[in-house]
């Protein structure tokens, strides 16, 4: 909730505060930032400590941040506001691991499905935080959307909370005492090693691109639609049914992952992205925007859970730390990128052109996956071989 809320009014909080409207999106790049800086100690500090301590250390970031940010909007200081959304930046990133802690003690063959009926959490945040968002941004009349970010600060407190009742046991992301020796040496493998394995090239140009894609043209909507004459409230509710075209395919994505495979449901996200920027080339209506938004979002979960799944795939357990703390950092620097260039791209060419240049990162993103399909054949058909011969 607190992060479609940030997503929701940050470029547009950004456009209140900034004295060049071509800095809206700065804020919401900000907030990617700290997600980038904090990723991988995180995930450090999951292996070393257990998944409670970076679960409790992202909640009081998003205490944290949502308080900077309202007293930010209070003194006008854009640069203050910027520094609130740096920490709620680091609140994602610790939130982004919940979907990996999942597949911690479940069977390779269920971790598609473990994934996402975490991620379909997300269904009840679509429904509840634009509703939070609009009720909240006129409780102080006199500063607009300072409500708004108090509520992040609440919400912060209530996630602190659960996240205290987690129990303080040993995690296999902790568990080398229970290590043997032989898998011990054989996790020892070269950085280099894991990061060029085919599985781990493809997990990141599934997860990494369309989180790129989806927040390239994410960020810019709520500008967009304002400039095309629609309200914020028309706005927040397209964001809305974004997030719901996020995740509920939660549903059944795990399923079809775990049954079809990983590069195959991929593949249907990149034609549904494909699809979706079409759409939002065709026009600016509001059927437009809903409908290329709640497929943006469809598109994204297919390829994010797909990719996430291959991630889980690519290292052994006591890899988890540095492999999964790498994936982040790269979907995180990529999405920086994204936000940063959104605002800018929408204010200097258009609408048009911010969905537009998402093609040439689908574009890699496709030829990546059939590759690596390429190379899942391959192998299969070399094992048959051997065990031909044998």
């Amino acid at each position: 909730t607190t992060v479609i809320v940030g997503i929701s009014l940050a470029s547009l909080v950004g456009a209140l505060l900034a004295k060049n409207i071509a800095f809206a999106s700065l804020p919401l790049a900000v907030l990617t930032l700290g997600n980038i800086v904090s990723t991988l100690p995180l995930s450090l500090i999951m292996q070393r400590f257990g998944r409670k301590m970076g679960f409790s250390l992202g909640a009081a970031a998003c205490i944290i941040g949502g308080g900077i940010c309202c007293y930010g909007i209070f003194i006008n200081s854009f640069t203050l506001f910027c520094w609130g959304n740096f920490f709620l930046g680091i609140a994602q990133a610790s939130a982004l691991y919940y979907r990996l802690a999942a597949t911690d003690e479940t069977a390779p063959e269920k971790r598609g499905r473990a994934i996402a009926w975490v991620m379909s959490g997300g269904i009840v945040a679509a429904i509840i935080a634009p509703t939070l968002a609009i009720w909240s941004k006129d409780v102080w009349i006199a500063h607009l959307f300072l409500g708004s970010y108090a509520l992040v600060s609440v919400l912060g407190v209530f996630t602190l909370c659960l996240c205290l009742l987690l129990p303080n046991k040993t995690t296999p992301l902790q568990a080398t005492e229970r290590e043997t020796e032989q898998e011990t040496k054989e996790s020892n493998r070269p950085l280099r090693t894991l990061l060029r394995q085919p599985i781990f090239i493809t997990a990141m140009s599934n997860t990494a691109i369309s989180h790129a894609i989806m927040v390239l043209v994410m960020v810019s909507t709520p500008l967009a639609m304002l400039a095309c004459n629609h309200s914020v409230s028309d706005a927040t509710h397209v964001i809305q049914w974004h997030v719901l075209g996020m995740f509920i395919p939660s549903f059944f994505a795990g399923k079809l992952i775990d049954r079809y495979g990983a590069s195959s449901i991929s593949l249907w996200g990149v034609c549904i992205l494909a699809v979706s920027i079409s759409i939002a080339i065709s026009g600016i209506s509001l059927w437009h925007f809903y409908s290329s938004l709640f497929l943006l979002g469809i598109g994204w979960n297919l390829m994010y859970t797909a990719g996430s799944t291959l991630t889980i795939a690519s290292h052994r357990p006591a890899e988890k730390g540095r492999v999964q703390g790498i994936a982040e950092l790269i979907t995180g620097c990529l999405a920086a990128i994204a936000a940063f260039c959104s605002g800018a791209l929408l204010h200097s060419f258009g609408w048009t052109e911010v969905n537009s240049g998402s093609l040439p990162l689908l574009a890699i993103a496709a030829i990546i996956i059939l590759w690596f399909r390429h190379q899942e054949k391959r192998s299969k058909r070399n094992e048959l071989s051997e065990y031909d011969a044998s």
